[in-house]
């Protein structure tokens, strides 16, 4: 039986991974993470061993060691991941994604195990399109990016919004490193928008704070306030489905020659829209999932990053990846469209957050 270490095994990403590799039956899981609420139904599987704590508690990096020595592989997902974080709390962000957990690649460097890292797209930071006096995105060497091409462009200093990505890209530099002078293997992960159940919380329900676009988005309409487009809505994302997501995961560690020493852009590049699009759409899709027609007249109101996320936010314009590699050495390929993507994520909310009062799903014939 395979062993591997999941650190971040109770979040979005970990809760997701965990289901699958314990349903295939041969992996054996020691999983970290602070909360079990998205992996209970696994916390009786002699399976999975759960170790309730932070990643960066004193004790976790002595503790992790033995189990570093004798497993299959160790995969790293825990992180501050969400903008209004980068820019309310800068130093967290830089602490919890660089230095409260650069001594896990030193381990798995001493041992040469298999560091599996899911990294993030904000590494590339903004784009060169992002600096042409255009927005008709005719040239796709401005825009597309491209994981062992395209060059990483933070803005200034003093905009906290790339306090993740500097992180996050410092913590990919010193993998290389280890791996160039130890020979440890390493995979790297970079996500595009991975959306689907659990992702996020609704603030007053189960968190506080500012979550990312499509739990604010979920609040506006369980809440009836308006939908606020940052700066207009007008940065493009691309949505990748979880399940997607957990294959391409999945076909990783199934094939380590091919996966080790790579990175991997994982998105659904046929997914892509403005997040003044995804407003619309989400009204549209609430409607349907409700059975309630005054979603498609919910209110959108257009919000400054500032007022919206204070200052020191600055966004990208678009992100498209390249997933050549993920298709050629893993033969992944995305599989879920946008509108199913939210469909199946938004019903999850309203399934989980309940309806607002005299709503009734409607349900596939």
């Amino acid at each position: 039986m395979k062993k591997v270490i999941i650190l971040g095994c109770g979040g979005f990403v970990g809760s997701h991974l965990t289901d699958r590799l314990l349903a295939s039956g041969d992996v054996h899981i020691e999983g970290w993470d602070v909360s079990y609420d998205k992996v209970s139904e696994h916390l009786d599987n002699p399976n999975f061993n759960f170790h309730q704590r932070y990643v960066d508690a004193d004790t976790t990096f002595d503790e992790l060691g033995p189990h570093i020595a004798d497993c299959e592989a160790v995969i790293s997902l825990a992180a501050v991941c969400t903008p209004a974080q980068y820019v309310a709390s800068p130093v967290k962000t830089i602490r919890s994604n660089f230095i409260d957990a650069y001594s896990l690649i030193d381990l798995c460097s001493e041992h040469r195990s298999w560091l599996f890292h899911t990294s993030t797209c904000e590494v590339y930071g903004r784009t060169l399109s992002s600096y042409v006096p255009t927005d008709d995105y005719q040239d796709l060497d401005l825009y597309e990016q491209r994981e062992d091409e395209t060059p990483l462009i933070m803005g200034p200093t003093r905009n906290h919004r790339w306090s993740y990505a500097t992180a996050k890209q410092l913590f990919e530099r010193y993998i290389y490193a280890h791996s160039a002078e130890s020979g440890m293997p390493f995979t790297i992960v970079r996500p595009y928008n991975w959306f689907g159940p659990r992702m996020d919380f609704i603030p007053g329900r189960d968190g506080e704070g500012i979550p990312r676009v499509l739990a604010c988005f979920m609040t506006a309409l369980l809440d009836g306030q308006p939908l606020q487009l940052v700066d207009g809505g007008g940065a493009y994302r691309t949505i990748t489905f979880i399940d997607d997501a957990i294959d391409a995961l999945s076909l990783m560690l199934e094939q380590p020659k091919q996966a080790q020493n790579q990175v991997f852009n994982v998105g659904n590049r046929a997914s892509e829209v403005t997040m003044k699009d995804l407003a619309f759409l989400m009204r549209e899709l609430a409607a349907e999932i409700t059975g309630k027609d005054a979603f498609l007249e919910h209110p959108i109101e257009d919000i400054t990053s500032d007022k919206f996320y204070g200052e020191g936010y600055e966004d990208c314009d678009r992100r498209v990846p390249d997933v050549t590699k993920a298709e050629s050495r893993l033969g992944w390929k995305a599989k879920t469209d946008l509108r199913e993507t939210l469909r199946i994520t938004m019903t999850h909310y309203f399934e989980q957050y309940g309806r607002p009062a005299g709503l009734t799903p409607v349900r596939d014939a």
